[in-house]
């Protein structure tokens, strides 16, 4: 079940820590698009989003989008965020995350990736023992694939809330 444990649970990416997880390190920050960075039916960013990413370019991390949503979904984001993304991700598979820490040349201990999803985001980044950052979905308007990987999911939490290892609305950093 640690696999699926994030290291850092946050209501939203605008309540993470970022000058925290900054001083522990953490140089890139890999974020997931749908329910994490906007609802899936928002075409592109909106403001708080783009002043979010441009106080974290000011910090000095380096910023990309890793999605298993398709290269048209992802593009407009990419664009006006002017960061990096990678479509058709596959998460949890490790290519595109290896793709991000080689473009990036940084090491698995100074990168954090955030998403809502314990089966594809949480799962992804601990299978390379990444900094694995846990929000709440933005959104219960979801595609079916994330609508089975929900129905999953609800067991998992069962099994870590059982263990003492998370609690959905108790967020940790």
């Amino acid at each position: 079940m640690d696999i699926f444990r994030p290291d850092i649970y946050q209501k939203s990416i605008y309540a993470i820590n970022y000058q925290k997880l900054k001083q522990a390190g953490i140089k890139c920050l890999i974020f997931d698009l749908d329910n994490t960075i906007a609802a899936r039916e928002m075409p592109t960013p909106e403001q708080a989003i783009l002043d979010l990413f441009g106080q974290l370019d000011e910090m000095g991390f380096h910023l990309a989008i890793l999605s298993n949503a398709s290269k048209k979904r992802v593009e407009p984001f990419k664009e006006k965020c002017n960061i990096n993304s990678a479509y058709h991700a596959f998460k949890p598979s490790k290519k595109k995350y290896l793709k991000v820490l080689d473009l990036y040349h940084v090491k698995d201990t100074e990168v954090a990736c955030i998403g809502d999803q314990l089966l594809t985001d949480i799962y992804g980044a601990n299978r390379l023992q990444l900094t694995s950052i846990l929000v709440n979905p933005i959104n219960h308007n979801e595609i079916l694939p994330t609508k089975i990987n929900r129905f999953f999911e609800k067991k998992i939490y069962k099994k870590l809330a059982k263990k003492g290892l998370l609690q959905i609305g108790e967020y940790y950093d």
